[in-house]
């Protein structure tokens, strides 16, 4: 039997559509995470599906969520009918919350979880045997290596042609990105900002 007693079911983070909708996720006690929240996460699956420059279809879809938390954005993906996603964090306690929202909707056979730095990951072409969709950046609102994560990416080749990479900031965060990265745009909500964008090829 698996011991989720040091963790909580958060009424406020929860599958918002799709086959798991309303399923609430565990969320870790402590404050070293940062769970995306719903309202912000419904936001960035409406933006996805219904804007006209980037018609997002997730059926299907691979997706790379990196620095994950507790997985809240690729296990909405999953939700709806994504392929397989790939966690990257490196948290202990979030890396427990994350394999216990996973195992608690059965979809281990869809997801990878790697326990590592976001940037060594990304560092290392070895860790990439196919091409994905969408990446999701949900790095700490303090961390500036936004330029470095994206030519990264680029360097790696992993994002696919007309590929969305979507970054999660503060609204506050003043990033440099490299000159191939095109912004197609940005929402606020809150203290948060959303940046859509992708890579010229």
């Amino acid at each position: 039997m698996r011991d989720w007693s040091s963790d909580v079911c958060s009424s406020d983070l929860r599958i918002i559509s799709g086959k798991f909708k309303s399923t609430k996720l565990f969320i870790p006690l402590d404050k070293e995470t940062r769970p995306l929240k719903d309202i912000i996460k419904e936001s960035i699956f409406n933006t996805l599906l219904h804007f006209k420059k980037f018609p997002f279809k997730f059926k299907n879809a691979i997706i790379l969520d990196l620095y994950s938390g507790t997985g809240s954005f690729g296990l909405e993906c999953l939700s709806r009918d994504a392929n397989k996603v790939t966690f990257v964090e490196n948290n202990n306690n979030a890396l427990k919350i994350l394999q216990k929202n996973i195992y608690k909707l059965n979809i281990e056979k869809k997801t990878s979880v790697i326990e590592y730095s976001v940037l060594n990951y990304l560092s290392n072409i070895d860790n990439f045997n196919h091409r994905v969709d969408l990446i999701f950046l949900d790095p700490p609102y303090k961390g500036k290596n936004i330029f470095e994560l994206i030519s990264n990416i680029t360097k790696a080749n992993i994002l696919k042609k007309n590929g969305i990479i979507i970054i999660h900031r503060n609204k506050k965060s003043k990033d440099n990105y490299p000159n191939n990265f095109k912004i197609l745009d940005i929402r606020k909500y809150g203290i948060s900002k959303i940046i859509f964008g992708n890579l010229a090829f």
